[in-house]
């Protein structure tokens, strides 16, 4: 009897599209210890160690609110400039690193992929568990600049308290789309290893194409046919969603959020078939 329940078949699966939620969850300490691991390895030997996860979207807040505020002159929604870029900074530096670090899931673990079973997928889950605590770091020091601009600097933000109720469905949103686009990558990169040069690239070229250095109805404003091209971008409504909620600007729709929602979905579901074929094949291949 004890034999039995220490014992592990494991057989090759027939499906593209598998995900045995029973054996994720009986190998959870696993993926709490890689996500430690990563989070040790991430900081160690650092300086200022989980500090830098403010410096980023900090740096990247202030270039944008210099050139594109300042320089370029775009104009921002809300009473404050700073602001406006650092909510639109804070969720996209979430879904670019969830992206980034699961496109490197099979490079990253080779060795270990290569000697013992588990759940291939406990890893790229344990990545995103670091990014969501990079998420929160950044997401707390956003509410304080909040504050301090509200009750400190006297300026007039309305947030909305229902919107802001729907934040942890939205930012499992964006793991989900982080997720599924990150290992749809790291699938294709066993084999074309090339491509992983090219992941930077893209998360760069797609930020430029979200609204995050300019406001969504400017570009709708100025190029009225891009704007359904704009929407159908699953980070647009989330932005959208995240400024409308805590800054009160924006124009928000709950219909772009549900087509976001069901975009981010099959992007989820493409990545996990591609990740479960290439995981049968990968030892050989690596």
């Amino acid at each position: 009897m004890a034999q039995n329940e220490w014992s592990v078949d494991i057989q090759p699966r027939k499906k593209g599209l598998h995900i045995d939620l029973k054996e994720l969850w009986r190998y959870r300490d696993l993926t709490y210890l890689l996500a430690r691991r990563t989070f040790v390895a991430m900081y160690k030997q650092t300086i200022l160690g989980p500090a830098w996860a403010l410096i980023q979207p900090l740096l990247t807040t202030g270039i944008f609110t210099v050139v594109f505020g300042m320089l370029v002159g775009i104009r921002t929604e809300g009473p404050s400039a700073f602001l406006f870029y650092l909510c639109g900074s804070v969720p996209w530096n979430f879904f670019a690193r969830c992206l980034e670090k699961t496109a490197q899931t099979f490079t990253d673990n080779e060795k270990l992929f290569g000697k013992v079973y588990f759940p291939r997928l406990c890893a790229p889950i344990a990545t995103v568990l670091v990014t969501l605590i990079n998420f929160a770091i950044q997401g707390a020091f956003f509410i304080l600049c909040l504050l301090i601009g509200k009750f400190i600097s006297g300026l007039s933000l309305s947030v909305s308290w229902g919107l802001i109720a729907l934040t942890p469905l939205v930012v499992l949103e964006m793991a989900l789309l982080g997720l599924g686009a990150g290992i749809a990558v790291s699938a294709l990169t066993v084999r074309y290893k090339d491509l992983a040069l090219l992941v930077g690239f893209g998360v760069s070229l797609w930020m430029y194409i979200s609204p995050v250095a300019y406001p969504a109805s400017v570009l709708r404003e100025s190029y009225p046919l891009l704007k359904t091209l704009l929407m159908l971008n699953p980070m647009t409504p989330i932005i959208e969603f995240f400024r409308a909620a805590y800054l009160g600007t924006g124009q928000f729709s709950a219909l772009w959020l549900l087509i976001s929602c069901g975009m981010t979905l099959i992007v989820f579901l493409l990545g996990l078939m591609l990740f479960n074929r290439v995981e049968k094949t990968f030892a050989d291949v690596i």
